[in-house]
């Protein structure tokens, strides 16, 4: 059991498991009860502000700290960037700051985070979408002419050159039913 747990312990599509035949759909059906799906904090740049201001609460109470303001361009730093670590990571961040900052004014240095920042303020809508577009009739091609099929030598995830994990995310990211490319044998 515990070779179970630490083997997907890590973030995994377990349906696109089940349909490769790597876990037990029995499991899948006991863990599956109440999904949750969370976008990422990159999708959630909104949710940014109101997040900084429950960590910086949170971590000056502990450290015994009072801040009345958070410096402008932090924010603005903190809006572009993509967060691979996800909250997690603007956690760590804040609490850091909390640490290190002195006087009223909470300060990041901006080296602290990935030199991974967005290029441009916000993602354009026309081209975004259009990427969008193009991305989806791509997949739904190599699934068609996979017929449904994902992984595997003549799969939609080696017509396309992605791992199939990356493809199963994807999939869900774009809402695509693979159900509907699948032809009856």
């Amino acid at each position: 059991m515990t070779t179970l747990v630490r083997s997907f312990s890590i973030h995994r599509d377990l349906s696109a498991l089940v349909a490769e035949g790597k876990f037990r759909e029995d499991l899948l059906y006991r863990l599956n009860v109440v999904p949750i799906e969370m976008p990422p904090l990159r999708e959630r740049v909104a949710d940014i502000p109101l997040l900084v201001e429950y960590f910086i609460d949170r971590f000056s109470k502990r450290a015994g700290k009072k801040f009345r303001t958070i410096d402008k361009t932090c924010l603005k730093v903190f809006q572009a960037y993509v967060w691979p670590g996800n909250v997690r990571e603007l956690q760590n961040v804040i609490e850091r700051a909390v640490i290190l900052s002195e006087g009223e004014t909470l300060v990041v240095d901006e080296a602290w985070l990935r030199q991974e920042l967005r290029a441009g303020p916000k993602r354009s809508g026309t081209l975004n979408g259009t990427l969008v577009k193009q991305e989806k009739e791509m997949i739904e091609a190599a699934l068609a002419a996979s017929h449904g099929r994902i992984s595997g030598p003549s799969g939609a995830a080696t017509k396309l050159g992605l791992p199939s994990r990356t493809l199963d995310s994807k999939l869900k990211r774009l809402k695509i039913n693979v159900y509907r490319f699948r032809t009856p044998r």
